[in-house]
């Protein structure tokens, strides 16, 4: 929960500096620092990916488990939810820039893999790292949201606080039963998530990788380790029998 609080302050933060400064920040600064914040989420992506003892696992799972998110079409459904929830609260409101401000706050920072992997991370290794990354990236969204928007966008880190702290403390409490492996495997496949996240931040890719397609390979360490493990003894045993 530190790391959610933490990026629920900086939320705040960004928030009351765009109310307070809108006419003074420009566009072009906002740009420069999203692409500096990207290189830092780089970093990070990469050095979770590197701390895997089985790379064929990251592989398999990553493979695997962006079929099932595009049999799933896990992307499209959240963007099917950003603009139902646009359509339905921001067109039937009376206060329609406030709750413009707020719909689009809670799906920028709530709606995202880097809010799910980075909670995962923080309940399971106590690693704030994504989290407090994000945090500032929110921050900075923030100030450009609040300066046009309005407060709205203060009000939404109410759901932040809620989602990305719920997440972490299921994690937290799911980390005492998986076995250690397991949570290396899933932190470095949730690497490999966090350096797609950068490469779209930074707009190297002819299209926007769909990384919410990804999201289900992070879970899947919890099946492959332990298929390897039995396939492997199933081998031993039969080169026994048979050596």
């Amino acid at each position: 929960m530190i790391a959610t609080i933490a990026n629920v302050i900086l939320v705040l933060i960004g928030s009351t500096v765009g109310l307070l400064f809108k006419n003074l920040i420009s566009e072009k600064l906002l740009t420069a620092l999203t692409n500096a914040l990207a290189l830092c989420v780089l970093g990070i992506g990469i050095s979770s990916l590197i701390g895997t003892q089985d790379m064929l696992c990251v592989i398999v799972c990553m493979v695997v488990g962006t079929i099932l998110g595009n049999a799933l079409s896990i992307d499209d459904r959240l963007d099917g939810l950003g603009d139902f929830l646009r359509t339905r609260f921001i067109h039937e409101s009376g206060n329609s820039r406030f709750t413009e401000g707020f719909v689009n706050a809670f799906l920028l920072f709530c709606v995202g893999a880097m809010s799910i992997t980075g909670s995962i991370e923080a309940g399971l290794n106590h690693n704030y790292e994504i989290i407090l990354s994000k945090g500032v990236i929110d921050g900075v969204s923030a100030v450009s949201f609040a300066a046009t928007m309005g407060i709205g966008v203060v009000f939404s880190t109410v759901p932040l606080l809620l989602y990305q702290g719920g997440i972490t403390l299921l994690a937290a409490f799911a980390g005492n039963y998986i076995p250690t492996p397991v949570i290396t495997e899933m932190t470095a496949v949730g690497g490999a998530l966090i350096v797609s996240l950068a490469i779209n931040m930074m707009g190297l890719g002819r299209e926007r990788l769909k990384v919410a397609n990804m999201l289900p390979a992070m879970f899947l360490p919890i099946a492959y380790i332990p298929l390897a493990n039995a396939l492997s003894s199933a081998l031993s045993s039969l080169t026994g029998l048979f050596g």
